[in-house]
C-alpha cells in the first residue's frame, strides 16, 4: 500500500541540500563490477532511496542481520515521503545521485527524468545482469518490459514491482482483496448483520455500529472514517475508493473500468468520484467523520485503528493494525463486509512487473554487489526472507510443508513482538525490511513448497484460523474475502499489460498541476462543508474553476491513455 502515491510539491531546492544525503559510504573511491568485488565481502553501506518508504534511517533487527550476515551490506534507507516530498527528489537529482539502490512510486516522469539524466544503472552494462541476476532472469517478460519502455530496446534501469509468472487475468490477491470494504465484523454482527446493497447503506449501519461503541480502548471517540490527505495526488485518494469497490481505478483525471473498454471522469456529476464525496459529506453530518481527517497524517489514522477509534476499513491491508492475534481470538476485528452491487477492482498477476520500479544507481561504487543483492530479492530464499524473515523464525517447513512457527503467530504479519537476540534482537515490526518495495507478488507460488509465498495462503494456516475468521466463514459461506467475491462473480480483474501510460505534455502537465491543486482542496472542503448550500457552492466552484483551467484539454489526453489501455489488455487475452 503506498504502494505508488505519491506527493505533489513545489518547492525551490539548491545543490548544497543535498551534501551528505545521498552516496554510497563504502569508503572505495573506485568502480568495481568484477566477482572479485563480491568474493571480497567488505562491509557496504547502501543508501536506499525509497519513494515507497515510511521509515527513514539505518535498517535494523532482524532483516539488518539477515543481510549483513549474507552480504556484509547494511542498509541507509532516505524517504522523500518523511524527509521533504518531492524536494528531496529533486535535489538528488541536481546532485546526479539518487542513491545505490533508487525505489519509485510509479514509472512516471521522476522515472523517465532519472534515466534522462543518467543518474540510473544499465543492469546490462558489463553483463551485470547475465552474471548477478538469474534469478531476476526467470522473470524474462519483466525484463522485456523494462528493454521496450524504457530502455531504447537493449537497457535495463529497474523492474516493475510484484512480478510473478502466474496468469496474468487472474486475481493477484491473497486472501484478502486490494480493497475492502471491511468493518468491525463483531460489532457487525451484534446488530444482526443487516443487508448493504448500496454504498451509501453503510451510513445507517455504521451509525448504529458507532453507538454501540462510542469509545475506543483508551476512551477516544469512536468514527466510521478516520481519513488522511498525505496519500492524495490527482485528486482526494479516498474519494476514489468506492469506485475501486465497483471495478474502476485512477488513470490521470479518469476512473478506467477493470475489464470493460468504459471510463468516467472525476467531476461527471453523475460519477462515482462526486457520489463518494457526497457519501463522506452525509457522514459528516451524522457524526462519523474524525475531525481530524483533513489535517492528519496516515500514521495517525492508523494509530486510531489500533487504539479501535475506527469503525470502517478501505484496505484490507490496514485491517491488521487492529486484528492482534489477542483481538481475533476473542472473535473482535475487521472483516470483509460487502454490497450487493460491489465488484471489487483486481490487478491480475503482472508478469511485466507493475508500475513502481526498483533501480540502482549509476554512481554505486560496487555494482556486482549490488545487483547480487537485488537479484536475491527475487529468489525463493530472498522472497521468503524479505517477507517472513529466516527459516526457523516465524515459519519453517514440517512434512514437506510450510507451517508458521509458535513465535510467527505472535508476530505476523507486522506485530511489536521482541525477536530473539540470535536472529538480530528488537522489534518484529522495526526489524522488517523498510524499503517497501514488494519484488515478487508474494501470493505467486513458491515451486519447492508448492503452495503460495504468502503464509495467510498455506493450507496450515487456514486449517487454524481465529475464532474471528471462523465467525465470518461461517457466516459467508467462504474461507476467504478473494474466495467470496470470486464464487459470487463480485470481481472485476484488470489483465497487467506492458504498456506504461505516458505523461502529459508540458502544457497539460501545467493545467492538472493546477486543477488537481482545486480539486484536492474543493473536495476536503465538500467532505466538511456546513450545510447542502455550502457542499453544492462548493462543488459548482471546483467544476467551474477546473473547466476554467483546461480541465477537458486535460481528460482528453487521459482519454486516449485510457483506449490505449483497452488495447494493450485485449492482447494478453
Amino acid at each position: 500500500m503506498r504502494k505508488g502515491l505519491s506527493k505533489f510539491l513545489t518547492l525551490a531546492v539548491t545543490a548544497t541540500m543535498v551534501a551528505g544525503m545521498v552516496g554510497c559510504s563504502s569508503g572505495k573511491s573506485d568502480t568495481k563490477t568484477t566477482a572479485e568485488t563480491t568474493d571480497t565481502k567488505e562491509l557496504l553501506k547502501l543508501d536506499v532511496f525509497s519513494m515507497t518508504a515510511n521509515f527513514a534511517g539505518d535498517q535494523t533487527g532482524w532483516f539488518a542481520k539477515v543481510i549483513k550476515d549474507k552480504f556484509n551490506i547494511e542498509l541507509n534507507i532516505i524517504a522523500p515521503n518523511l524527509q521533504g516530498g518531492d524536494a528531496k527528489y529533486a535535489t538528488a537529482m541536481v546532485a546526479g545521485n539518487l542513491g545505490d539502490i533508487v525505489v519509485f512510486g510509479a514509472d512516471d516522469d521522476k522515472y523517465t527524468n532519472a534515466i534522462k539524466a543518467g543518474v540510473l544503472l544499465d543492469w546490462t552494462k558489463d553483463g551485470l545482469l547475465d552474471k548477478y541476476g538469474k534469478d531476476i532472469a526467470t522473470y524474462p517478460k519483466a525484463i522485456e518490459k523494462a528493454k521496450t519502455n524504457f530502455g531504447k530496446e537493449t537497457s535495463v534501469y529497474g523492474l516493475g514491482h510484484g512480478v510473478s509468472n502466474m496468469p496474468s487475468t487472474s486475481p493477484s490477491e491473497g486472501n484478502y482483496m486490494t480493497y475492502g470494504p471491511d468493518l468491525r465484523w463483531d460489532l457487525y454482527e451484534k446488530l444482526g448483520k443487516p443487508e448493504i446493497k448500496t454504498m451509501e447503506d453503510y451510513l445507517p449501519v455504521l451509525k448504529k455500529m458507532q453507538e454501540l461503541e462510542p469509545k475506543s480502548d483508551s476512551g477516544k471517540p469512536t468514527y466510521a472514517f478516520s481519513m488522511w490527505p498525505d496519500w492524495d495526488g490527482n485528486m482526494m485518494m479516498l474519494g476514489k475508493n468506492f469506485a475501486t469497490m465497483q471495478g474502476y481505478d485512477e488513470l490521470g483525471f479518469l476512473l478506467v473500468s477493470a475489464n470493460e473498454d468504459k471510463y468516467e471522469n472525476i467531476l461527471d456529476p453523475n460519477g462515482y468520484y462526486l457520489r463518494t464525496l457526497k457519501l463522506y459529506y452525509d457522514a459528516n453530518q451524522m457524526g462519523l467523520v474524525d475531525p481530524d481527517s483533513i489535517s492528519q497524517k496516515f500514521e495517525n489514522a492508523t494509530a486510531k485503528m489500533i487504539d479501535g477509534q475506527t469503525l470502517f476499513s478501505w484496505f484490507p491491508c490496514m485491517d491488521v493494525s487492529y486484528n492482534t492475534q489477542e483481538r481475533t481470538s476473542t472473535g473482535k476485528g475487521f472483516e470483509f463486509v460487502p454490497f450487493s452491487e460491489q465488484s471489487v477492482y483486481s490487478n491480475g498477476f503482472a508478469n511485466y512487473g507493475a508500475n513502481q520500479v526498483m533501480s540502482i544507481g549509476s554512481k554505486t561504487k560496487e555494482p556486482a554487489r549490488v545487483m547480487e543483492f537485488v537479484n536475491w530479492l527475487y529468489s525463493e530464499e530472498g522472497i521468503m526472507t524479505s517477507y517472513y524473515g529466516p527459516k526457523g523464525l516465524t515459519w519453517d517447513i514440517k512434512d514437506g510443508a510450510p507451517v508458521v512457527t509458535a513465535f510467527g503467530k505472535t508476530a505476523l504479519p507486522s506485530n511489536d513482538v521482541q525477536v530473539p537476540a540470535e536472529y538480530g534482537g528488537g522489534s518484529w515490526k522495526d526489524g522488517a525490511n523498510q524499503m517497501n518495495y514488494a519484488n515478487v507478488n508474494v501470493n505467486s507460488i513458491n515451486p519447492t513448497t508448492k503452495e503460495p509465498y504468502n503464509y495467510a495462503m498455506w493450507k496450515s494456516t487456514i486449517a487454524d484460523s481465529s475464532k474471528l475468521d471462523k465467525n465470518w466463514q461461517a457466516a459467508m459461506n467462504a474461507f476467504t474475502a478473494k474466495d467470496y467475491v470470486v464464487k459470487n462473480d463480485m470481481i472485476s480483474v484488470a489483465p497487467v499489460t506492458k504498456f506504461t501510460a505516458a505523461s502529459p505534455d508540458s502544457a497539460n502537465q501545467q493545467k492538472m498541476n493546477q486543477i488537481k491543486t482545486i480539486i484536492i482542496q474543493n473536495s476536503w472542503k465538500m467532505v466538511f462543508a456546513k450545510n447542502d448550500a455550502e457542499y453544492n457552492a462548493l462543488s459548482k466552484d471546483m467544476v467551474t474553476k477546473a473547466k476554467g483551467l483546461g480541465y477537458d484539454d486535460v481528460v482528453k489526453f487521459w482519454v486516449g491513455q485510457a483506449e490505449k489501455v483497452f488495447a494493450a489488455r485485449k492482447a494478453v487475452k
